[in-house]
């Protein structure tokens, strides 16, 4: 029997915040909720370990929310992250947890934005902090930030911060906090640095500890397919031709996506339905009846319209938009291969998802399959050969039939008195094909990106392998840039290489060498290539950071020269 979980409405929190866990689509807690949301509500300090992507967002947001006193327009709760992407994604929990009380505001801090719009945020009373150490302890120093009113910190991923670098930065955060705070600490594992922070800065924590279960269903084949910019409505009507669905659910991460995708899809006439927010409850629930009833036929909907959704004979799930967090992934994905049944997830990626990508296979422990999309003539092959299968199955049956003496009379009368017309067996067999396979002009543009031929090349076939068999040389004359992201930030040849082939369009015979040092990288480019690779690059991702690109030895403009992203360098402010 399974184990029904504590529900939120049994929990002494505000009615605002009720009402936002309501709208958010949830009911019942996850187990790390149920367990870590009571103890943090009575004041106690916890240390959890728990994966990412189950849940424990809410388990520390909930909390963190009650203990604020709306009143006090100061920062009272501190949530430090690793990265730039894992603080957005934590922000934008607690804008949907606050979305009811008009008195409560977040400020966002995080390196490669501008301290303006930080201070701004800061200067305009957010009682709630959510940043990386980096940053955070650089407003410390300025003090643009203070944290005389703080109730509670808590630090997020706090292995991951660990393993990147970031241990003096908390330290040195934590240390400014001159009173007594409620400390939250949640990891995925608990080396003995963790165990080390918890004792310097936790008082009698209690230990929640949340046992990982089987991510992913053996049965459900994930496939992955790399697309270029603005070709993913095409690239979606390929592999519905392909992957002949009889439901399928296709996830979007916005509205506006639902809407665009779900009337290009009826224009093609397929039979689709959508789901989002905007939908009021009652036709809501009608979609959701006729889709479950229907035998066929596709969804289009956001995460959250599509939480009520238990369906077992869903064979297909489609990934329009990747998921902004590994949890939503699995959610989407977990809506087929259910009950033993075979299923298959395929999503479709842009270049900038690949570190989201990453994300989801180390969560899941499960790599996706990389494949090209088809062509048209990929289309028309298989359609021919899908055809071909069929047919011979049906006449096996026919003949099955006709040994055994039984007939469709129907049938039978067709065929005779075609036969009695003067056509020929082959001229009726060739009609009949005609009508079941009408010849269709496929498009035969290439959709796939360049990532597919760099950093993630199909199956697994690596960007050095690739580059010898399509006899790669280096450009005849080249400039050498610098790009801010290195060993330190887990980025690799192939890392730099992908960045500048995918951000910018050019060909990777375009550049050159590639070295890869500490806290940034170079790279040789073609002479007529280097402004726009730049240009290119600026704001791009690789790894774990946000980086921008200049040309090598040339100088920066002061304000921005020793900045490395995630990290302080301790330099004192200078005076104007």
């Amino acid at each position: 029997m399974q184990r029904r979980f504590m529900k939120f409405n049994t929990l002494a929190i505000g009615e605002t915040t009720r009402q936002a866990i309501d709208q958010m689509g949830f009911s019942e807690m996850t187990p790390i909720q149920e367990r870590a949301i009571p103890v943090l509500l009575d004041g106690k300090d916890v240390i959890g370990r728990s994966q990412t992507g189950t849940g424990k967002t809410l388990a520390f947001a909930i909390p963190s929310v009650t203990t604020i006193d709306a009143a006090r327009r100061q920062p009272q709760v501190l949530v430090l992250l690793p990265t730039r992407e894992l603080a957005i994604q934590v922000a934008g929990e607690f804008d949907k947890l606050t979305a009811f009380d008009d008195a409560l505001s977040v400020a966002l801090l995080y390196g490669g934005e501008r301290f303006d719009h930080q201070l701004r945020a800061l200067r305009g009373g957010a009682q709630i902090v959510v940043g990386t150490p980096g940053r955070t302890l650089d407003h410390l120093r300025r003090g643009t930030l203070r944290l005389d009113q703080l109730r509670i910190a808590v630090l997020d991923e706090a292995d991951e911060m660990l393993d990147m670098g970031f241990r003096e930065d908390i330290e040195g955060i934590l240390s400014q906090i001159g009173h007594p705070v409620q400390t939250a600490l949640f990891s995925a594992t608990m080396p003995k640095p963790i165990l080390e922070l918890a004792g310097r800065f936790q008082r009698n924590p209690e230990k929640i500890e949340v046992a990982p279960k089987r991510i992913v269903a053996s049965g459900i084949d994930q496939k992955v397919f790399v697309v270029k910019k603005g070709m993913k409505l095409e690239a979606l009507m390929r592999l519905l031709e392909v992957f002949e669905m009889q439901k399928a659910l296709i996830f979007c991460n916005t509205k506006r996506a639902v809407d665009t995708v779900a009337m290009q899809l009826i224009d093609q006439g397929y039979p689709v339905s959508k789901l989002h927010g905007d939908i009021d409850q009652s036709a809501r629930q009608a979609v959701l009846t006729r889709f479950t009833r229907s035998k066929h036929g596709a969804l289009v909907a956001t995460d959250v319209a599509a939480r009520g959704i238990d369906i077992d004979d869903i064979d297909l799930v489609i990934n329009y938009d990747v998921p902004e967090n590994v949890e939503d992934y699995v959610h989407r994905i977990g809506r087929t291969g259910r009950a033993g049944r075979k299923g298959t997830a395929l999503t479709l990626a842009q270049n900038r998802d690949r570190f989201h990508l990453e994300k989801i296979e180390a969560y899941t422990k499960k790599k996706m399959t990389r494949e090209m999309i088809p062509t048209g003539s990929d289309i028309q092959v298989l359609k021919r050969q899908q055809m071909t299968e069929k047919l011979a199955s049906d006449c096996k049956a026919a003949r099955g039939q006709a040994e055994n003496g039984e007939s469709d009379g129907i049938y039978s009368e067709i065929l005779n008195t075609l036969k009695e017309t003067g056509f020929s067996s082959d001229e009726i067999a060739w009609a009949l094909l005609k009508q079941c396979m009408p010849l269709t002009a496929y498009d035969e543009t290439d959709l796939n990106d360049q990532i597919q031929t760099v950093g993630m090349g199909k199956k697994g076939t690596s960007s050095r392998k690739r580059r010898k068999g399509r006899g790669h040389q280096d450009p005849k004359s080249g400039v050498r840039i610098m790009i801010s992201a290195g060993k330190k930030d887990g980025a690799k040849k192939g890392d730099i290489l992908g960045a500048i082939c995918g951000e910018s369009g050019i060909s990777s015979d375009e550049v050159g060498d590639i070295a890869v040092f500490g806290h940034f990288s170079t790279a040789v480019v073609a002479d007529d290539q280097v402004a726009k690779v730049i240009a290119s690059l600026e704001g791009a991702r690789i790894k774990r950071s946000v980086v921008s690109a200049s040309i090598a030895g040339k100088k920066k403009d002061k304000k921005k020269k020793g900045h490395r992203p995630g990290k302080h360098h301790g330099k004192k402010k200078k005076s104007k």
